[in-house]
């Protein structure tokens, strides 16, 4: 069984079965005290200016945290932002000119990745700013690659979640103020994850949406690739999950596709098996192993995909232990779209809750494990 839930269907789940049909027909919903029939509904506030939004009226804009669910995010941030910087940077020291060369890359490629290092520089000030004293330092980190192939591919699943996990938490933020500026940060990094993927030799964009996530998937998945960090690092509240293993992932890495513009690369495909193993609850992660996964669900019932703007649920079979297998969905997000797509999201649920972009929040206690990121195309 497929359970596929369209942030723009109806407010209650729609169950699909495999062939899934078309959700492209459901429309906005929801209760809404503004008619939307294109005639103004109150006079201008002035010229050219329609009455309503969000800080129209001239105050003056606080780059700064308003609540701690700001600077939670905020805090998460800066350490995305300086893993960022750390890898772009630990890959050219690294590897050679000569190892790039041998993986299709010259020493333009070489200096667009240090001018997007130098990009990350700006990202980790202006977060810090906005900060002030309680902005957390550059730590030291630990790399799941030996050669530059690898390096890339990192590299793209990195930029993959740093993005997605802004998208998660952004229009939440009290300071919009904030959020303008860290708005025009992320769609930097979602630049950055498309050179890295023609780097790749894979289709830059195969999806019409991007996704979103957590702060506590986000922090999940970047967790353990921080080795230790200075005396007096501000800490990430946000909750750490067991890890999730796709153990048959495929693999964007192939000689056969040399870093190019595009290439149309199906990685996956539906009704694929796919398999899964899980860590532990209580284990150790993150900076000085210092934090401990944790889960507040149930038994693992679901496979849940995070793509576009769907959260699809795929029942679980063969479950042992901490292992599972279940079927890649047949879904679309609108006709001609499919919803497993790109480099995307899985976790292990409990439930199949129902939730949209706007509110995945609410599956974070139900998630059994995972994140992980899923290669599909």
């Amino acid at each position: 069984m497929i359970k596929s839930f369209l942030a723009l269907a109806a407010l209650a789940s729609v169950a699909l079965t495999a062939p899934v049909t078309n959700t492209s027909s459901y429309e906005f919903s929801g209760p809404s005290p503004y008619k939307s029939d294109g005639n103004l509904t109150k006079p201008l506030v002035k010229p050219y200016t329609p009455a309503g939004g969000i800080n129209t009226n001239g105050t003056i804009p606080i780059y700064h945290p308003l609540s701690d669910f700001d600077y939670e995010s905020l805090n998460l941030v800066v350490y995305q932002e300086y893993i960022e910087l750390d890898l772009f940077e630990y890959g050219l020291k690294t590897f050679s000119a000569a190892d790039f060369k041998a993986a299709g890359l010259n020493q333009e490629d070489r200096d667009l990745i240090q001018f997007m290092a130098d990009q990350e520089v700006g990202h980790a000030k202006m977060v810090s700013n906005m900060l002030g004293e309680g902005a957390p330092k550059r730590c030291e980190y630990q790399y799941p690659f030996t050669n530059v192939s690898e390096f890339v591919d990192f590299c793209q699943k990195l930029t993959r979640f740093g993005e997605s996990g802004v998208y998660g938490f952004l229009e939440h933020l009290d300071s919009r103020d904030a959020a303008q500026m860290l708005l025009q940060s992320i769609t930097t990094e979602a630049r950055q994850q498309l050179i890295f993927r023609q780097f790749e030799g894979l289709f830059p964009m195969p999806v019409w949406f991007e996704a979103d996530i957590t702060q506590s998937m986000a922090w999940t998945l970047l967790a353990p690739y921080i080795k230790s960090c200075p005396e007096g690092q501000p800490r990430i509240i946000f909750q750490n999950f067991p890890s999730l293993n796709v153990t048959n992932n495929p693999s964007g890495i192939d000689l056969k596709y040399p870093p190019a513009i595009t290439h149309d690369r199906a990685l996956s495909h539906p009704g694929m098996e796919v398999e899964f193993s899980w860590g532990k609850v209580g284990e150790h992660v993150g900076p000085n192993n210092s934090y401990v996964t944790n889960t507040t669900a149930g038994a693992p019932m679901y496979a849940a995909w995070i793509s576009q703007l769907n959260t699809t649920y795929t029942e679980l079979y063969d479950i042992k232990n901490n292992s599972a297998k279940t079927k890649q969905p047949n879904t679309q997000t609108y006709e001609g779209d499919p919803a497993v797509n790109g480099t995307m999201f899985i976790l292990i649920t409990d439930t199949d809750l129902f939730v949209t972009p706007a509110n995945i929040s609410q599956l974070n206690p139900h998630v059994v494990a995972g994140p992980a990121l899923f290669q599909a195309g």
